[in-house]
């Protein structure tokens, strides 16, 4: 969970301004950073934290500014946010509660608290990205979504810390393979702040690109014989070379099933 920061406490306004430039000079630095693979080849994605909030909503916005398919999820029983001690965090329900809701309560509650940690910023990007919080359990798979996953599978879960891939891990084994789909679980160590997120995301966009090329070396090799199996079969080789260029972001990997 995200940590209160000390004092000062700036004002409400110039706070919001500078918030939102940040953002938005954030947003164009990634737009299409990845040459257009996503847009080429899109393979699907899905990242995952505990609270769909920080780590894997930045994910999920680096990944869409550059065209890939992608959607994201929390894996606790609810949404966990700071507070204004560590003994009294504000708690919302998964899939009800939007964050434009949450983003107002903060704000009515205590504007100058919720914006000196970075709480109303975030909540502002993720409004701009999708209406609420999910929760991964709650996920029907193989069910049309009309955020570009139409089929209601991915190629890809990158969760954000080892908690939430073994929950996710477990669920799938739980839910018995009703569709027979293959999925590469991924977890990649990010620590809960907003620092850590931008890292990680960065991180998790370059493992995407470097998935892609891999897809369309394969197609390109393969031509009308090409089989989503032959990328499948690359993903640990691909991953490798992935940690070396990151070795602060600890990775684990696993396959499972929808």
């Amino acid at each position: 969970m995200m940590q209160t920061p000390p004092q000062p406490r700036p004002t409400a306004a110039p706070a919001a301004e500078a918030a939102a430039d940040v953002q938005q000079k954030h947003d164009d630095e990634l737009r299409g950073q990845n040459g257009g693979s996503g847009k080429d080849f899109p393979l699907k994605f899905c990242t995952v934290c505990a609270s769909n909030q920080n780590r894997s909503m930045e994910a999920h916005l680096v990944l869409s500014l550059s065209q890939y398919p992608v959607i994201s999820f929390g894996t606790g029983s609810a949404v966990r946010l700071p507070g204004p001690s560590i003994d009294k965090p504000n708690i919302y329900a998964f899939n009800s509660t939007t964050y434009d809701e949450m983003y107002n309560s903060l704000k009515e509650k205590d504007p100058r608290l919720y914006h000196a940690n970075g709480l109303l910023g975030m909540l502002d990007r993720n409004r701009r990205i999708k209406g609420c919080p999910e929760r991964w359990q709650d996920w029907k798979v193989g069910v049309p979504r009309k955020d570009g996953v139409e089929d209601g599978v991915v190629d890809v879960v990158v969760t954000c810390e080892e908690r939430c891939w073994d929950i996710v891990v477990d669920d799938l084994t739980n839910r018995n393979s009703p569709l027979n789909r293959l999925v590469h679980i991924i977890n990649i160590d990010i620590k809960d702040n907003h620092e850590e997120a931008l890292v990680g995301g960065k991180g998790i966009l370059e493992l995407a690109n470097m998935l892609s090329e891999a897809a369309r070396e394969e197609r390109e090799k393969a031509g009308p014989n090409f089989i989503r199996e032959t990328v499948d079969g690359r993903v640990p080789d691909v991953l490798a070379k992935w940690q070396e260029r990151f070795p602060g972001l600890p990775a684990l990997w696993t396959v499972g099933y929808f």
